[in-house]
């Protein structure tokens, strides 16, 4: 049976294009390459790289880009795009969970919620930062987005108290403060013009949650901030209101 996110990822290359969250690529790249000190000798993987945006515009840069996705609509539309634009990316079908590369890049980057924190259960996600981690050279780092609990943990919080509830449960609110879980119903136009509606479950993270998980595999300096489309910055401090964080974790 296919997962949600494996059913939203099929015939979807196209429209994914033109979504809103997918258009601040170049400023994106710009955070990145200054996080590198546009070192072009650094080898880079991104992990759920969709159609690609991000490994592109990289490559166009000049560096040695490798982009892995479940999805092989995704990759083929990335590999398309790359032809047209006359560059050389390493595209593969892949999954998140089980990768093999090991001690071979010097930065992963994890963007858009391509991968982590999507799966099902704790522990793939878990599986997911471990490959991550397990790809990079000793001195890598690692550079990625995910949901941030702090957002819906104090809204459900602030909803709560303001509608003076006794049970903590409401039936128009989906996310489970037992396991910091949303779970919604998402509808779509596939590129065929299909509907399609989706139940989407997405695990949101604590900044405590990520640096425990991180320190786990390793890395000794982690940085959290706010995570503002296109617009990347360590000067922006994360805050309940923040719906994604940017994480930058070094060995």
């Amino acid at each position: 049976m296919e997962q949600w996110y494996e059913e939203l990822f099929t015939d979807y290359a196209d429209k994914y294009e033109n979504e809103t969250f997918t258009q601040g690529t170049i400023g994106e790249v710009d955070f990145i390459v200054k996080e590198i000190n546009n070192d072009k000798n650094f080898k880079i993987l991104d992990i759920g790289c969709g159609t690609g945006r991000h490994a592109i515009e990289l490559a166009k840069r000049g560096y040695n880009v490798t982009g892995v996705d479940l999805s092989e609509s995704m990759i083929n539309k990335a590999r398309e795009k790359a032809k047209n634009a006359q560059i050389n990316v390493d595209f593969k079908v892949g999954d998140a969970r089980n990768l093999s590369f090991e001690n071979k890049f010097d930065l992963v980057i994890m963007l858009c919620e391509g991968a982590f924190p999507l799966m099902e259960t704790d522990e793939m996600n878990f599986e997911i930062l471990k490959n991550a981690a397990k790809a990079l050279k000793k001195n890598g780092k690692l550079i990625f987005t995910t949901l941030n609990g702090l957002y819906p943990l104090y809204h459900s919080v602030k909803e709560f108290m303001d509608t003076n509830m006794v049970d903590g449960t409401s039936s128009d609110n989906s996310f489970d403060l037992m396991t910091f879980r949303d779970k919604s119903n998402f509808e779509l136009e596939d590129d065929n013009g299909n509907l399609k509606v989706l139940e989407c479950n997405e695990r949101y993270y604590v900044p405590s949650e990520i640096t425990w998980l991180l320190k786990s595999l390793n890395f000794r300096k982690i940085d959290i901030y706010s995570c503002k489309l296109g617009n990347f910055s360590r000067n922006d401090i994360l805050t309940t209101e923040d719906y994604e964080m940017l994480v930058i974790a070094e060995f």
